[in-house]
């Protein structure tokens, strides 16, 4: 059975740190590209994050570079997001997505089941 379990959300103050959690099973974890999406109540939902586990490549939206930091733990196959300096925008229900080539954004992308983060002033 395919599983991504997200974990790690909750209520922080703006300028606060969080860690979230995605672990993965079911499939073949170093094969896969694993991203973080977020999408807050009225909006679409936008891309925040991607991995490729294999290669070790990262990227980020432009606006989280520089406060968020993506990594994973390919034997535990956990992915995790560290969040710094938090802003009231990035309130959302934070999922994690996974494919082979595309970040989650393919058909078949497999997805989690998201975290609520919500940031106050």
């Amino acid at each position: 059975e395919v599983q991504l379990v997200e974990s790690g959300g909750g209520l922080v103050q703006a300028g606060g740190s969080l860690r979230l959690s995605c672990a993965a099973s079911g499939f073949t974890f170093a094969a896969y590209q694993i991203a973080w999406f977020r999408q807050a109540p009225g909006k679409e939902r936008e891309g925040v994050s991607c991995i490729a586990i294999s290669e070790g490549g990262t990227s980020y939206a432009d606006s989280v570079k520089g406060r968020f930091t993506i990594s994973s733990d390919n034997d535990k196959k956990i992915v995790y997001l560290q969040m710094e300096n938090l802003k009231l925008e990035d309130t959302g229900v934070y999922y994690c997505a996974a494919d082979p080539f595309t970040c989650g954004l393919g058909p078949d992308a497999y997805w989690g089941q998201g975290t609520q983060v919500t940031v106050s002033s």
